[in-house]
């Protein structure tokens, strides 16, 4: 299996797909280091940021606007983290982890940012299918009507 297909099954990227461009997929984290935790990662095979392309650098412009805005609306974030770490998934990709001053309820579940205003924990909640497809829901309710690359959402 190469990278590519490694890093895709470790973070359920299929599974917990919220939303695709022509270059970025945008998946929830299946470990939930804070409410909204996700994942943005290249749709082809890159290990280094300076591999990404023109068109490649302008999407991605274009999907973060749509994710910080849809996750605004979703959860009431405070601040919002975008870490690109690579040391153990040698692939391009971004954890992007809302950041929350105060707890946060959500499908009765009290979400705690527990290292605020410090660095966020990356492991995070395990959540089950159920759950992320619940939240992925949530998200996508927030995100219509949204434009990427001038088409809507």
């Amino acid at each position: 299996m190469s990278t590519f297909d490694e890093f895709k099954v470790k973070f359920k990227i299929e599974e917990f797909l919220i939303y695709d461009t022509e270059f970025w997929i945008w998946s929830l984290r299946p470990h939930q280091a804070t409410l909204g935790s996700s994942i943005l990662s290249l749709k082809r095979e890159a290990i280094e940021f300076s591999n990404l392309n023109e068109e490649e650098f302008k999407d991605l412009g274009n999907i973060i606007r749509v994710i910080e805005s849809t996750l605004k609306a979703a959860f009431g974030y405070d601040v919002i983290n975008h870490l690109m770490l690579m040391m153990f998934d040698r692939y391009v990709h971004f954890h992007i982890i809302p950041r929350y001053k105060k707890a946060n309820a959500f499908n009765s579940i009290e979400w705690i940012d527990v290292s605020w205003p410090g660095i966020p924990p990356l492991i995070g909640q395990e959540i089950d299918s159920e759950e992320g497809l619940f939240i992925i829901k949530e998200i996508k309710k927030m995100m219509a009507g949204k434009e990427v690359n001038n088409e809507k959402v």
